[in-house]
């Protein structure tokens, strides 16, 4: 049976948002705990770290983000482990974001002179110390720019686990148009949907990015 597009699918696209934030901020969490690991270890640690580090970066960064899904969803049964689809989403978005946080923050980390090192040491700081107090905050300062930028793009990005099943906002758009056979109006409010909290986080990146801009050159 066809049914309108009203006020009940608009509710139902709004829970489909509501796990696309949920699964966005999974996401960024899990990724970010282990992308910080692996910015630290390919900016501070032993070449015998560094390099399986870097590999993993590139061979995440240079295949497509659907195969990566795909491969956790469709792949990882061969070797008997099913996962249902929030499970599989997550587990390969997680892997993606961990490549590009982890870039992304080496990068800030090695953007703090070397100097700052130099200093704190003839300050008497150890190395831990010199980290926590001296670079630390001066790198999360000028990541935050880039890392909200790439969290817009873990929202927008959680759009492929629409072709495994999970229920997010465009897999809701898609059961919606189903029933209503609307396109028109159901992607309209799905597109608008992403805009409204993609937009403001965009907005947000680039004044982080000038504010860092106009530090750097008072300084």
């Amino acid at each position: 049976m066809i049914q309108d597009f009203g006020t009940d699918g608009v509710i139902f696209l709004a829970r489909g948002l509501m796990w696309t934030l949920g699964l966005s901020v999974a996401t960024f969490l899990c990724g970010g705990i282990l992308g910080l690991i692996f910015a630290l270890g390919r900016s501070l640690g032993p070449r015998w770290i560094r390099l399986p580090i870097a590999t993993y970066i590139e061979l995440v960064q240079a295949t497509p983000l659907l195969i990566v899904v795909f491969l956790s969803f469709y792949g990882l049964p061969f070797f008997g482990l099913y996962l249902p689809p929030l499970a599989a989403a997550s587990l390969a978005l997680t892997l993606y974001a961990t490549a590009f946080l982890a870039d992304i923050w080496r990068g800030c980390i090695e953007a703090v002179p070397r100097t700052q090192w130099e200093a704190s040491e003839a300050l008497g700081l150890s190395g831990p110390e010199t980290l926590r107090h001296v670079i630390m905050p001066q790198a999360i300062r000028i990541s935050l720019g880039p890392t909200v930028g790439f969290m817009v793009q873990i929202v927008k990005n959680t759009s492929v686990t629409a072709l495994i099943g999970f229920v997010e906002l465009t897999r809701a758009g898609q059961l919606l148009n189903n029933q209503t056979f609307q396109p028109f109006h159901v992607f309209i409010t799905v597109a608008l949907m992403y805009f409204a909290i993609c937009y403001p986080m965009s907005l947000w990146s680039e004044k982080l990015k000038e504010k860092r801009n106009v530090d750097s050159t008072a300084h």
